[in-house]
């Protein structure tokens, strides 16, 4: 039972309402009897944006299956490769993002590029998209100064997440947002009460997830 934790911020010690709902999903994740979890910090390890050199190593061979890539776009996959296995391996991902100017950081969009590809978490045959992962459960952990509504057009996080991980065949991402946390424009109170509902539920997402992943498999 594997967690990948994938965290995009850039100061991993501090003390944000990033990190403080990290540390609230995983305490509660290690109190259920989850300790198992894999961190792949991305300031830490940074993804290259994907290339063309890149983009036709990993994409080329499904219209072509006989192509036959140069040194230079097998190069172009070294960190790819080099982290293929933390999320192949993992039975479910947890994201843990700040929200900027309305989205995730650009560091989480060029790791997807990297790692959702042909071959690693699923297979492309006759057009159709065959997922070959085993995820069970994928949680987004997020906090932003602004305060947002539900489907808040303004949010491009939250349908970027979701719609990458729909690709491949998973439909369900739980969601904890400690949003609205510039005590300027909210003032202390509101900011407080916002953090601990987000603290609160990331608690529970854990226990759902911990659930999850040690819940006898369905018999065939």
């Amino acid at each position: 039972m594997n967690v990948l934790h994938v965290l995009v911020h850039p100061d991993p010690s501090s003390d944000s309402s990033t990190m403080k709902l990290a540390n609230a999903f995983f305490g509660t994740l290690m109190e259920a009897g989850i300790d198992d979890v894999t961190n792949l910090s991305l300031y830490q390890d940074k993804p290259p944006f994907l290339t063309a050199e890149a983009l036709r190593y990993f994409w080329k061979p499904v219209a072509d299956p006989g192509y036959i890539p140069s040194k230079q776009e097998e190069t172009s996959a070294n960190y790819a490769h080099k982290h293929m296995g933390d999320i192949r391996d993992a039975d479910a991902i947890v994201i843990t993002t700040p929200v900027w100017i309305n989205s995730a950081p650009a560091i989480l969009k060029a790791w997807m590029d990297q790692v959702f590809v042909p071959g690693n978490l699923f297979e492309i045959e006759n057009g159709i998209v065959k997922p070959t992962h085993h995820i069970k459960s994928v949680v987004l952990l997020a906090s932003s100064a602004e305060a947002y509504k539900e489907n808040d057009p303004r949010d491009a996080l939250v349908p970027l997440v979701r719609g990458i991980f729909a690709y491949i065949g998973i439909d369900d991402v739980q969601v904890a947002w400690a949003d609205g946390q510039d005590e300027r424009r909210y003032g202390p109170d509101a900011v407080k009460q916002r953090l601990e509902s987000a603290l609160e539920y990331a608690g529970e997402l854990a226990e759902d997830m911990a659930a999850t992943l040690m819940a006898p498999p369905a018999e065939a």
